[in-house]
């Protein structure tokens, strides 16, 4: 394991992707802090992976949807840093958290579209803004997008206008930061077999047959298919990519 010492925040870490994530930054040596909104006992689990892996990690609780509590999360954040590792800042930020709410245009409930507006979009554009002053120079962000933005699907427009924000976002945060020499990049999966896509094929499993088809390698993607590209962007060896949509679909509706 290359140790790294560098400090990492990754929101939504105690499953899915964002899992998958903390763990191959820990086995990069990475010293990770995830959050959860309501699984505490999974992200207590994630923390016990990520100490056999040799490194360590503290779990702290976040609710991105709830912008009036980033004030109290960053002194959290702040306190936990100082107490765990002895440091005031953190090197790379994934915002991944996220939730999954479909719904064809012409069903879609106002009360769906805020929630989506104020988890994808709203809480990264905040969460990001507040934690720039403790992101140390020559740092990394690294933001979740979709597939979708490129590609349609029926039943994701809102979702994937949300992401499509987030990647125009990724490229002002690039501009805007690179003084600080601090990159700024959005990964964007195709379809993932995680818990976020579980109901989803499992409700109608030609579902998963049908996208396997249409992507060029033939199956839908595992979580390490992303994990690894996430890793790759806090690398040495990305140091020179930003302002860049990765998208990790394994060539989905090309």
């Amino acid at each position: 394991m290359a140790h790294t010492n560098k400090i990492t925040l990754i929101t939504g870490g105690s499953r899915g992707l964002g899992r998958n994530t903390a763990l191959k930054l820990a086995h990069d040596g990475h010293r990770v802090v995830i959050t959860y909104r309501s699984k505490k006992e999974e992200a207590l689990e994630v923390v016990k992976e990520i100490e056999q892996l040799g490194s360590e990690a503290i779990v702290l609780h976040f609710d991105q949807a709830d912008i009036k509590s980033f004030d109290t999360f960053k002194n959290e954040l702040i306190a936990g840093i100082k107490e765990k590792w002895n440091a005031d800042k953190i090197d790379f930020l994934i915002n991944n958290a996220g939730i999954n709410l479909t719904g064809l245009i012409a069903d879609f409930s106002e009360e769906d579209f805020d929630s989506l507006v104020n988890v994808h979009f709203k809480g990264v554009f905040f969460l990001t803004q507040k934690l720039l002053p403790i992101l140390a120079d020559g740092g990394r962000i690294v933001n979740f997008s979709t597939g979708l933005a490129r590609f349609v699907l029926p039943g994701y427009a809102a979702y994937s206008s949300m992401k499509a924000a987030i990647e125009n976002f990724t490229k002002y945060l690039a501009k805007e930061l690179g003084k600080r020499g601090i990159t700024a990049n959005t990964v964007a999966p195709g379809p993932i077999e995680t818990d976020f896509t579980r109901d989803s094929f499992e409700e109608d499993p030609k579902r998963r047959d049908f996208l396997a088809s249409q992507t060029a390698l033939g199956r839908v993607g595992q979580p390490d298919d992303i994990g690894n590209v996430v890793a790759f962007l806090c690398s040495d060896a990305a140091g020179w990519v930003t302002a860049q949509r990765i998208e990790a679909s394994g060539g989905t509706f090309l």
